[in-house]
Formats: C-alpha cells, structure tokens, sequence
C-alpha cells in the first residue's frame, strides 16, 4: 500500500534555490495530494505501532530496498511529508535490528555526496534528527566507526552554504558525541575551528553559538589543551566589524561556568584577548559593543588586577613603538618623493 501511494520521483531541485531559502521567510512548497499521503503514513505508522506489530513476520517486506525507497521520499519539499518520514524511519530502525547498520550508512552516503558532490537533499535537517537519537543511544566507549561518523561527515557538514536549514540540529548530534567521549572534544572544536569562515557573519554567529554549547559541557581537563586556538578566534570574532559577530563573541562571558574555566586559566587567555579588547574600547563604531567590551574588560581587571595593568603598559609602549616606525615609514616615504620632484625639475639632491 505504502509503494503505491507514497513512493514517487521527485522533479530536479536546484541547490542554488536550496541555498536561498529562509525558513523564517519564505513559505515552503505544500504538495497538494497531501491530505491522500497523510491518511496512508499515518495508517502504516500506526499498524508498526500496534501491539500486534511483529517485525519477523515483515521482514520479507520491510526490507534494504523499501528502506531506500523511504530515504528518497526525503527530498520532499513539503515539510509535512518529512516530518512524517523522520517518524517513520526512526519506528524502522528500532524495530527492525538487522536494518540498523545499512540506515546509519546510507544516511551517511546521502550526507557526502551532499557536501562533496553538491547533490542537493531538502531532508539533511530531519536525517539529523534521527541521528541525535541514535547517538544518543550509543554504548560507550564508542566504536571507530561512530568517531569516523563524527569526524569524517558531521565536521564537514559545516562546509555547505544552506547550513543554517540544518545547523540546530547539526550541533546537537556534536554536542551529543562530545558528552559521550570527553576526549573528542579537542579534535571536535579544532575541526570547528579550521572550517570557519572568513565572509559568511550569519554563518559565524551560529558557529559562535555551537562552541559555547560545548564549552558549557567540557571538562577542565579538555578546555586546557584548546585555550589558546579557541581564543584567538575569539579575539578575531570580538574583532569583527559586523557587530553581530563581536556581540555573540562577547556574549560567552555572560556564561558562568565558561567565565570560572577563563578565570582559572586567565594567565594565559587575557594576554590573547586584551590587544583586541583594548583596540575595541577605543574605536569601534558600535556603542553597544564598546559598552560590551567594557564590561569584559573589568571582569579581567578583577581578575588579576596585576596582570591587567602589566598587560596596558606594554601594549601601550607596543603602541608607541608601532607609532614611532610610522612616522619613521612616512618620513622616508616624503624623503624619496622630495628627490623624484627635484630630479624630475632638474636639481638633484646630494647626500
């Protein structure tokens, strides 16, 4: 009943018009036989979810290809029908044992070819659901194939431009292998950190937003070996011109348990950020992010109130220093047109 109702081709969707959809702004493609495939999922859900349900007595129809007859179903564009989907897919994989192995990887081929092969797929966000489930229900210590998952697809998912359709629940699968395994956390935040991108300021603040997530949930041990890579994005992400960035940026020092990691470790963190905050305090064009940058700025202070003032001496001498050359830069550059005008006119100049 399911095949000759549900399944179906769907006509070519473009990535570039993927790419430009706004979940908040435009309206979604609403498939008008609808209401006809809502009567036939809900019917199957609910003949999966009886009680007299036996999965070995389906398992000659319920099999490898109607599984991928399903995962094709994805590419709906009505969000009704994969939410439907997401459902069904996940009653599959518990139900069905043998199954489980062969879903995980295909939703992983559907994943690369994604990100690699630019294949477009309008149901990553509801695969991901899925996942954030399954690994929810990993056994720890977790095997080398689900570290490979980690790293070898969910990291790179963070490549493709039409992220933000999918990136809330993207970070919750992170977060989920990073309180399962402790040590993923440094190769997880330094994969982040290596994907991070230098025009996209949307793209940055839910990046910043993802990191604080971890942050909130490692353990000391994990946050000392990332201090100084993790910060110097932080110092840049304070940095940036486009205030939304330096806001989320200066927003993780309203997080206390991240404020007690950064003042056990301020030694090393406030020499990283101070150059940048102090530069910010001074001429930034946005006043609520001046008034940010103050607050942090005092938090150091209280913190180590020697530090702080070593740190403004020598990066006020640092500052007259660099002055000093300029001015040394300028005046050599005024010598050298000097001599071209005079020689140009005629009358070089000796010596």
């Amino acid at each position: 009943m399911l095949q000759c109702n549900v399944v179906r081709c769907f006509p070519p969707n473009p990535e570039e018009e993927k790419e430009d959809f706004d979940n908040d702004e435009d309206e979604p493609n609403y498939d008008p036989s609808w209401p006809h495939l809502q009567l036939v999922y809900e019917y199957f859900l609910r003949f999966m979810e009886s009680a007299d349900f036996q999965p070995s007595l389906c398992k000659k129809y319920c099999d490898q290809k109607f599984v991928l007859q399903i995962m094709a179903l994805f590419n709906s564009e009505d969000p009704r029908e994969r939410d439907m989907l997401k459902t069904l897919l996940h009653r599959i994989y518990g139900k069905f044992l043998g199954l489980r192995s062969f879903i995980r990887k295909n939703i992983n081929y559907i994943f690369l070819r994604y990100i690699f092969e630019g294949e477009s797929c309008n149901g990553i966000a509801e695969f991901l659901e899925i996942l954030g489930s399954i690994i929810n229900g990993f056994a720890v210590p977790l095997k080398q194939e689900h570290r490979l998952f980690l790293f070898k697809v969910l990291i790179p998912l963070h490549k493709p431009r039409g992220i933000a359709s999918y990136h809330a629940q993207l970070a919750y699968c992170i977060v989920q292998f990073v309180e399962k395994d402790p040590a993923l956390t440094e190769p997880t935040l330094l994969g982040l950190l290596k994907l991070w991108p230098k025009t996209n300021s949307a793209k940055e603040v839910m990046l910043l937003g993802e990191i604080e997530e971890i942050l909130d949930i490692i353990e000391p041990a994990q946050f000392k070996k990332i201090i100084v890579p993790m910060f110097k994005m932080l110092a840049k992400a304070v940095s940036s011109p486009q205030f939304q960035v330096a806001e989320r940026a200066l927003y993780f020092w309203n997080n206390e348990y991240i404020m007690s990691l950064i003042e056990e470790h301020c030694r090393i963190i406030m020499p990283i950020m101070f150059p940048a905050l102090y530069l910010i305090s001074k001429d930034h064009w946005n006043q609520t992010i001046v008034a940010l940058v103050y607050n942090v700025m005092k938090t150091f202070m209280e913190m180590n109130n020697q530090l702080f003032d070593e740190l403004t001496l020598s990066f006020k001498a640092e500052r007259q220093k660099e002055k000093r050359k300029e001015a040394h830069r300028e005046e050599a550059w005024k010598k050298v047109q000097r001599r071209a005008i005079e020689a140009a006119n005629g009358n070089p100049t000796v010596g």
